[in-house]
């Protein structure tokens, strides 16, 4: 059979139903290139869970010294990221808190002097540390957990 003609029979069988888009492109692919199908992707395992884990969790760093917290998430993130591709999105929505965190706290500093900046600031400081824990719990189990409040610079 021709590749033409195997492309038109894996073509009939995904108009068919029988494939999935995903499992007529690896054939599709198979069948051009004679090295085989190509490598499935990465999928979370318990390192990636882990190591999402701790991305979230060194957020707390924060809490001991200035700018650690952030320091720590960019660099879990970006060395980590190439050999975990599930980190990804977990890097992603950690450093939008982050940034989301600043600004709101910049916003509640400067409503101190309107007296309800402190109110403002404490729930704020709550939130920075259950959030994290939160993140870091799901991140355990293999979930990608969106923080709530977190604007989102960085998309998937």
């Amino acid at each position: 059979m021709s590749i033409s003609d195997e492309i038109a029979r894996l073509e009939d069988q995904w108009r068919a139903g029988t494939l999935t888009d995903e499992e007529f492109q690896r054939a599709k692919a198979r069948v051009l290139d004679d090295r085989g199908p190509p490598p499935p992707p990465r999928s979370t395992g318990p390192d990636t869970n882990q190591w999402a884990m701790w991305l979230h969790l060194s957020l707390l760093a924060g809490y001991v010294a200035t700018g650690v917290g952030f320091l720590a998430v960019v660099v879990i993130w970006q060395v980590k990221r190439d050999e975990m591709p599930g980190l990804d999105p977990h890097g992603k929505r950690a450093v939008n808190w982050l940034i989301s965190f600043a600004i709101y706290f910049l916003i509640s500093f400067l409503l101190t002097f309107l007296i309800i900046g402190i109110p403002l600031l404490i729930a704020l400081g709550v939130c920075g540390v259950v959030f994290p824990i939160i993140a870091g719990l799901k991140a355990s189990k293999g979930e990608v957990w969106d923080y709530p409040l977190a604007i989102r610079f960085l998309t998937d």
